[in-house]
C-alpha cells in the first residue's frame, strides 16, 4: 500500500514538473548560436507559425499557447530566441498579436 502511495505521488510530480519545463518563458539573446528558436517577425498573421500574445505576468505563460513571458535572465527561460531579419533563417515565424484570444500555434 505504501509502495502504490509512493508510486502515485513520484508520477504526479513527474507530470507536474513536464508541464511547468514547457511554459513559455523567453529570452531574448544577441546571438543566434545561442537561441533554441531562430525567429521571424511577419507582418502578417496568415504567413505565421505561431500568433504570440506578450504578458506581463509569468503565471498567464502556458506550453505551446503563444503566451509568452519575456525573462531577464537565460537560467530563467525554457527558450532562448533570436529575432533574424530574414525569412529564410528562422525556424519559427511569429505575428506578434494585441488580443490574448489569438494566441497559439497554427
Amino acid at each position: 500500500m505504501l509502495f502504490m502511495k509512493s508510486l502515485m505521488l513520484s508520477i504526479l510530480f513527474m507530470l507536474f514538473f513536464s508541464f511547468s519545463i514547457k511554459a513559455q518563458k523567453v529570452y531574448k539573446t544577441s546571438y543566434k548560436s545561442e537561441a533554441d528558436k531562430v525567429i521571424y517577425v511577419t507582418e502578417y498573421k496568415s504567413e505565421a507559425d505561431m500568433i504570440v500574445y506578450e504578458t506581463k505576468y509569468k503565471s498567464e505563460s502556458k506550453p505551446y499557447s503563444g503566451i509568452w513571458y519575456w525573462t531577464s535572465y537565460k537560467s530563467e527561460a525554457d527558450w532562448s530566441v533570436y529575432f533574424t531579419k530574414y525569412k529564410s533563417e528562422a525556424n519559427l515565424k511569429v505575428y506578434f498579436t494585441k488580443y490574448k484570444s489569438e494566441a497559439g500555434m497554427k
